[in-house]
């Protein structure tokens, strides 16, 4: 049986990433607050806070969402998910993820994947990455982790199924990279 605790405290040397709670709905639309976070997504009017309670809401009730922290302010900056892959029920999944747009680039996305993707693979061989067709900068930053583009399904990942890039990274292929990174 998987004991695999989807909902962990991580702490990296910038980052802390601990379960999001109901009560940091205002911390996090803080951080989703600015359009520009948003550019390129295709929920582009999450910055609305009426648009954004829904997926706060969703995320919270779902589990596996962890509350991304700055740890130099303490400062929410994002969130990001573990979930279940519908069509390959022995993996995971990390996605949902969204950071200010204030951290992206460098060190802030690469560590949030390095703290998320260490933790899943104690427990998993593969782990998958479903991106929107029109998301090019995480198919961008999917791709840099070592993940490759396996197919395309229609799946349904919260509700309502939709059209998704389905990305994968074997635990080993993360080993040689991370291992070639540190380098």
């Amino acid at each position: 049986m998987n004991t695999f605790d989807d909902q962990p405290t991580l702490i990296g040397e910038i980052l802390q990433l601990r379960p999001l709670r109901a009560d940091d709905l205002d911390a996090l639309h803080a951080a989703a607050s600015d359009p520009r976070t948003w550019a390129g997504h295709p929920a582009t009017e999450r910055y609305r806070r009426e648009v954004f309670e829904p997926y706060f809401q969703f995320l919270v009730q779902a589990g596996g969402c962890l509350l991304i922290l700055d740890r130099t302010s303490g400062q929410a900056i994002g969130c990001s998910r573990y979930y279940p892959v519908p069509d390959q029920p022995d993996d995971i999944g990390i996605g949902f993820t969204f950071i200010n747009h204030r951290y992206w680039g460098g060190v802030t996305n690469r560590e949030l994947k390095t703290l998320m993707l260490s933790h899943a693979f104690q427990h998993f061989a593969r782990v998958w990455f479903h991106i929107a067709p029109s998301n090019i900068r995480s198919q961008k930053g999917t791709a840099k982790l070592g993940a490759e583009l396996a197919y395309e399904a229609a799946l349904d990942l919260s509700g309502t199924p939709e059209q998704w890039l389905c990305y994968v990274l074997p635990r080993e292929r993360w080993a040689a990279r991370a291992g070639s990174q540190e380098r």
